[in-house]
């Protein structure tokens, strides 16, 4: 059987000048039956439109802050570094492939928080001086990045509940920022004990998750592999 071709948006390193990948996402999708392609990162149009008719998924990975200007706000001192290539390759592929063509869209961390922004919502720039969430929770672990930082409460009514089979999970956490207003477009499937949005979905679409967490380091959890394979089932 033909395996699902998924683009994988690149991750990219300033001080190098280069693009990299965890290989969590690709060991990820590999092991849920997918055939994982880093993207070229590019903000040219025909590229991209290629790329959009090509793939059969995409899975938008973590990196650099959103730029605020995506959701109407200006940058403030606690936003950090900024890819705007980035920013415009995703822009243009999540309109295209996952709105125009309803190509299966999963997003992880920087993932979640882009579509947010790109569907209306808005972000916390720096969580720990604009959210102040109670109880406290640690959102930016220390490494290593494999083990549980704290609970997501899932909603019964969500999609994540009916693929998860359980009310809360244990997950990982390295962000500073987060969703502040919920797009109108989007669903919250889960949040942090404090309130923090941590996964979402858009109804009606055949696949437009994200979570915060990031199931690409914790591969041997039944949680994360059961999110790899629910997206690449609907990418076949």
């Amino acid at each position: 059987m033909k395996k699902p071709l998924i683009g994988v948006v690149p991750l990219w390193d300033d001080e190098k000048e280069s693009i990299w990948m965890l290989p969590g996402y690709m060991q990820g999708i590999e092991q849920a039956g997918g055939l994982p392609v880093i993207l070229p990162l590019s903000a040219d149009m025909p590229i991209l439109e290629q790329v959009s008719r090509a793939v059969d998924g995409l899975l938008f990975t973590g990196g650099q802050d959103i730029s605020p200007a995506l959701y109407g706000e200006k940058k403030s001192e606690y936003c950090e570094g900024l890819c705007v290539k980035r920013d415009k390759m995703e822009s243009v592929l999540f309109h295209s492939a996952a709105m125009e063509f309803d190509k299966p869209a999963f997003g992880i961390c920087r993932g979640i928080q882009l579509f947010n922004a790109l569907l209306g919502g808005t972000l916390y720039q720096d969580l720990e001086v604009q959210h102040q969430g109670v109880p406290h929770v640690n959102h930016n672990q220390a490494p290593p990045y494999g083990k549980p930082s704290h609970t997501v409460n899932i909603n019964p009514d969500s999609p994540l509940h009916s693929l998860l089979k359980t009310d809360s999970i244990a997950v990982n956490s390295y962000h500073h920022q987060g969703i502040k207003e919920l797009s109108r477009e989007l669903e919250c499937m889960a949040t942090a004990e404090d309130n923090l949005i941590e996964a979402v979905y858009m109804p009606g679409r055949k696949f437009v998750w994200a979570v915060q967490w990031h199931p690409e380091y914790i591969l041997n959890d039944e949680n994360s592999q059961r999110l790899f394979l629910s997206f690449i089932n609907a990418c076949r």
